[in-house]
């Protein structure tokens, strides 16, 4: 299977910003659920929010308020807008999906990108 592609990792200083983006050709995002998660050096893969099939999102108590998670099914490309980043944001991203019903009912995806670095130094 193609992978998902992510982009737009890199480093920044606390209190800075990064915006992430998900894409495939090939895929209606619009027909899938979607969602981003994060894994730190040495700590286990961490949900950060996703976005479901009926359009709602949701997200990690850690990133509520300074992260935001939008799809937009016309250019099948899935975002994660980051504001304020500390240095406990910093991981590898990895974006996911899946179109079966039952599976992102779970939050449990079978598309995975192979993930983007985002570094945040104090």
């Amino acid at each position: 299977q193609v992978p998902l592609l992510e982009s737009g990792g890199g480093s920044v200083q606390a209190g800075g910003s990064l915006r992430l983006s998900c894409a495939r050709s090939g895929l209606r995002f619009s027909n899938y659920c979607m969602a981003w998660f994060r894994q730190a050096p040495g700590k286990e893969r961490e949900g950060v929010g996703g976005i479901d099939l009926d359009g709602s999102a949701y997200y990690v108590d850690s990133v509520k308020g300074r992260f935001t998670i939008s799809k937009d099914d016309a250019t099948n490309t899935l975002h994660l807008q980051m504001n304020n980043l500390r240095p406990g944001d910093t991981a590898m991203y990895y974006c996911a999906a899946d179109h079966n019903y039952v599976r992102c009912a779970n939050h449990r995806y079978d598309f995975w990108g192979q993930g983007t670095q985002v570094t945040v130094s104090s």
